[in-house]
């Protein structure tokens, strides 16, 4: 990638010296733009991005100092050296003083210092604005940042109203089973018993009651732990009729879990049956 090319306007009323500045600056990599007065220097300004200023102080009409001063409202950015001689420094002192001009270069001038300043003057040029673009550029992001910080803020607040209705769901699902009429019985594939509402309770079985974590075949019969088998293996529904459980007899109603859960689980729902089985 090429270098960029830096423009340098060269104020001066007198030609002689901005032929000189001309040959002093042609093997640089500079494109060279040059004025006789600071009104010509000024319209030439707003036509061109102009990097770097160069203007004598003793021009007839507007004088050195007081062009730079245009220079520096107009175009902060830009680079301002002027050449003086010994008898003009007190009277650009304020101007220093005030920022319109980064530098006095006194006359007659030294070639090599002067090509240096020019330089060093670019350089800062570039820093300064390197310095901007990247404030900028951290000014975009931290903004960019805090829209998604916003939006994330969003994101969280409307995932925890949904999380606060899935666990009102859930709870309400709770409530729901537990006031169910009849017992319910949910099993899992490994034959575990996984949940029960509070019907369950009131039935009677082997060991005396049925509770979450005991193997189906401690509680029920191989009749039934064969039937919920086989409902796994098919994934259909399927029912047990008159189960004597204790004094009482249940159709018992095999339901597989669908979706995301099949084959994972089995709800066992036991319906009460008015018939009567030997004893």
């Amino acid at each position: 990638m090429n270098e960029r090319k830096h423009t340098i306007l060269c104020v001066d009323d007198e030609e002689s010296i901005l032929h000189s500045l001309k040959r002093l600056l042609r093997k640089e990599s500079y494109r060279m733009l040059t004025a006789s007065s600071g009104e010509e220097g000024l319209d030439l300004l707003s036509g061109n991005e102009v990097h770097l200023v160069l203007s004598d102080q003793r021009m007839p009409g507007m004088n050195g100092t007081e062009f730079l001063a245009k220079v520096k409202e107009n175009y902060p950015d830009t680079i301002r050296i002027v050449l003086t001689g010994y008898t003009e420094v007190d009277s650009i002192t304020g101007s220093i003083n005030k920022g319109h001009i980064y530098k006095f270069i006194l006359k007659p001038w030294n070639n090599q210092n002067l090509k240096l300043e020019i330089k060093q003057g670019l350089d800062q040029y570039d820093l300064v604005k390197s310095n901007k673009s990247l404030h900028k550029r951290v000014l975009q992001q931290n903004e960019e940042l805090k829209n998604i910080n916003n939006d994330l803020e969003k994101i969280v607040k409307e995932r925890t109203m949904d999380l606060e209705i899935q666990n009102q769901a859930l709870e309400l699902s709770h409530a729901i089973l537990e006031d169910l009429p009849i017992p319910i019985i949910g099993i899992s594939n490994e034959m575990i018993i996984v949940l029960i509402n509070s019907k369950v309770q009131e039935l009677s079985v082997k060991d005396g009651h049925i509770a979450v974590g005991k193997k189906i075949s401690e509680c029920l019969s191989r009749e039934v732990e064969e039937k919920i088998a086989n409902v796994f293996k098919s994934n259909t529904s399927d029912t047990y009729k008159k189960c004597r459980l204790g004094e009482e007899v249940y159709n018992v109603d095999f339901m597989p879990l669908s979706g995301r859960f099949r084959g994972k689980g089995i709800v066992l729902a036991l319906n009460s049956s008015k018939e009567e089985i030997p004893k």
